[in-house]
């Protein structure tokens, strides 16, 4: 039975991406606000398909820690979920990914429409201050940067890497950070097709203040506080 729902699952996601990508093709010569909001009925959509076909639901702890000003957003990667989760829990956003990412067909295209910050990693420096100027650009419009400080995706249970670009763009833009700590790797596994039926957690931590700091204690407390978390609701033993 999680086969053919999973099975359903996949099948509404992958329409579903390929209409929202072509309409945000479509309607990127609007203003952004307009296509943003549009932008926001797909994870809506698939968070619910997730609810009704898989059995799958969510639970958002710490919602009032959300701040009114725009922020820096820093949440645990495990699995495709919460790409597409922090889009509905939070305010309008762009996200910090790999280039290699535009070039996804439809996926990659609804990316480039809502004005993804896509980087080159193996540029280096040239890589990191194109995202502190573009990233900064937009927390000064109002839009919220969502970051994965891992990078890639860990499996539920492990600890990856936290890389300090978000830091350094947290540290030189003066945004504060605000942490995200969930357990939905043990549902939808990173690179698994099948989605187990229950209730994800998610955690919203307290903002992290940025201003005259150093990147370094900036990614140090949002790991700490993600990590300890994370750790509190898994039901996973963690392991490194």
């Amino acid at each position: 039975m999680i086969f053919i729902r999973s099975l359903f699952f996949s099948l509404f996601m992958i329409i579903s991406t390929m209409l929202t990508a072509v309409s945000l093709i479509l309607l990127s010569p609007l203003p952004y606000r307009w296509v943003v909001v549009f932008s926001r009925l797909y994870p809506a959509s698939i968070m619910l398909a997730l609810k009704y076909i898989c059995g799958l639901r969510y639970e958002v702890t710490g919602r009032e820690n959300i701040p009114a000003q725009t922020s820096i957003i820093f949440c645990k990667h495990q699995s495709t979920w919460e790409t597409l989760a922090i889009q509905v829990i939070f305010p309008p956003m762009a996200f910090v990914v790999k280039r290699e990412l535009l070039w996804i067909p439809f996926f990659g295209w609804g990316l480039a429409a809502l004005r993804a910050v896509a980087i080159d990693r193996s540029a280096g420096r040239s890589a990191m201050k194109q995202m502190i100027e573009k990233g900064t650009a937009r927390l000064k419009r109002g839009i919220w940067m969502a970051i994965f400080p891992e990078g890639t995706r860990v499996a539920a249970g492990s600890k990856g890497r936290y890389h300090i670009g978000g830091a350094i763009l947290a540290a030189k833009s003066g945004y504060p950070v605000v942490p995200v700590a969930h357990n939905a790797g043990e549902f939808w596994p990173r690179g698994q097709f099948l989605k187990k039926p229950g209730t994800i957690q998610v955690v919203i931590g307290p903002p992290i203040p940025s201003n005259n700091r150093k990147p370094e204690d900036i990614l140090a407390e949002a790991k700490n506080w993600i990590e300890t978390t994370v750790a509190e609701i898994s039901t996973k033993p963690a392991h490194c």
